[in-house]
């Protein structure tokens, strides 16, 4: 179905993974196009499955827990693709370490296969 709620849907699927810390489902996503890439905060871009999948899965490990509240900007659909821009609230325990963060994140996604998939993400640091 492609209407904005479905591409809400989706980004909804990913963020429960993200604050589940859940690799399988975070891979489930997506995209399995060779020109997905991610963007995280203050890092270069990946750019294929293989290297988002590595990024998330360090992430994961690395974490004991993780407080995530999104909240939404703006929603486009244009044919195949659109676009969720949200203003993430994260706080993350790492070891030794309790990080407060605000960023700014655009998720483009595709239609594809009768679903949508996450193509590109990028995450950019709000400085207080």
């Amino acid at each position: 179905m492609t209407t904005p709620e479905a591409i809400l849907a989706t980004n909804q699927a990913f963020y429960q993974a993200f604050e589940q810390l859940d690799i399988h489902a975070m891979e489930l996503i997506w995209s399995k196009s060779p020109s997905v890439t991610c963007i995280h905060p203050g890092r270069a871009a990946l750019k294929g499955l293989d290297q988002i999948r590595f990024s998330w899965d360090q992430i994961f490990r690395n974490t004991k827990q993780l407080e995530l509240a999104a909240d939404i900007m703006a929603v486009e659909l244009r044919g195949t693709l659109g676009y969720v821009v949200l203003l993430e609230n994260l706080v993350q325990v790492v070891p030794e370490k309790r990080l407060e963060v605000q960023t700014l994140v655009t998720n483009i996604f595709e239609w594809e296969e009768g679903n949508w998939f996450l193509l590109h993400r990028h995450s950019s640091p709000l400085m207080q």
